[in-house]
């Protein structure tokens, strides 16, 4: 992915947590609309962002 878009892992899921959106599917459009994200990789990053502030 740092290849691909340019920013690791990590700054992406900063982004995530930053973000006032809190639902899955608005977060993975805007990453798409805002970012260039493939679906995949968008919905990806959410998924495993937003479980992980569950784990907590």
């Amino acid at each position: 992915m740092e290849k691909k878009y340019g920013r690791p892992v990590s700054e992406w899921k900063d982004l995530i947590r930053s973000s006032p959106l809190t639902k899955h599917m608005k977060l993975v459009n805007w990453l798409k609309a805002e970012h260039g994200l493939g679906h995949g990789h968008a919905n990806a990053l959410v998924a495993h962002t937003l479980a992980e502030g569950r784990d907590k």
